[in-house]
C-alpha cells in the first residue's frame, strides 16, 4: 500500500483521488497552479503544493519535471495521473520510476506502445487479438486507394501520429 499519493490532475477526478486514498490511509498530495489556488480539489488533499508559472495552467499541469520535484520533496511513494493531462504520457511513467516512484497506471513501455497506433496493432495481432481491417502507413496515394478498396468503403484515414482522434476522416467513396 502506498503511504503518499501526488495526484497529478484537478477537479472532480483528483477529488475522487483523494477520497480513495483516505479510504485507505494513504495521505494525498495536490498540485495546483496559481489560477486554481481556491480550488476544491486543491483544499481537499492533505498537502498542496503550488507549480507552474502565472497565466499558464495547463502547462503546469503538463511539467513532468516540475510534478516529480513535488513528489520528491513531498516524500511520495505514489502518483496517480488519473485521466488527461499526463495520464497515457509515458514520459511521467518513466520519470516517476528514475525518481523511484510509483506510477499508478501502466508502464512506460506499454503506454508508449498503445500511443502508436501501428505498433499497437500489431502487438494486437501478433496476440491474436482480433482487429478491424486497415491498411499499412504509407504515403502512397494509390496504395492507400487499393487498401481502401479491398477493405471496403467506407473507410477512416487517420494520421499515425494523430492522438485523441485528431486527423481522422471519414471517407464515404473512392
Amino acid at each position: 500500500m502506498f503511504s503518499k499519493i501526488l495526484v497529478a490532475n484537478r477537479g472532480e477526478i483528483a477529488i475522487r483521488a483523494f477520497r480513495a486514498g483516505h479510504e485507505v490511509g494513504a495521505k494525498t498530495v495536490a498540485v495546483f497552479p496559481h489560477e486554481d489556488r481556491n480550488s476544491i480539489h486543491r483544499q481537499k488533499a492533505d498537502e498542496a503544493y503550488l507549480i507552474g508559472e502565472e497565466g499558464h495552467p495547463v502547462r503546469a499541469y503538463l511539467d513532468i519535471e516540475e510534478i516529480i520535484r513535488v513528489a520528491v520533496e513531498a516524500g511520495c511513494d505514489a502518483i496517480y495521473p488519473g485521466y488527461g493531462f499526463l495520464s497515457e504520457n509515458p514520459g511521467l511513467a518513466r520519470a516517476a520510476a528514475d525518481a523511484g516512484i510509483t506510477f499508478v497506471g501502466p508502464p512506460a513501455d506499454v503506454l508508449e506502445l498503445a500511443g502508436n497506433k501501428v505498433k499497437a496493432l500489431d502487438a494486437a495481432r501478433a496476440a491474436g487479438i482480433p482487429v478491424l481491417a486497415s491498411s499499412r502507413p504509407s504515403a502512397d496515394v494509390d496504395e492507400l486507394i487499393a487498401a481502401a478498396d479491398e477493405i471496403g468503403f467506407p473507410v477512416f484515414a487517420k494520421a499515425v501520429a494523430g492522438g485523441g482522434g485528431r486527423g481522422m476522416r471519414r471517407v464515404d467513396t473512392r
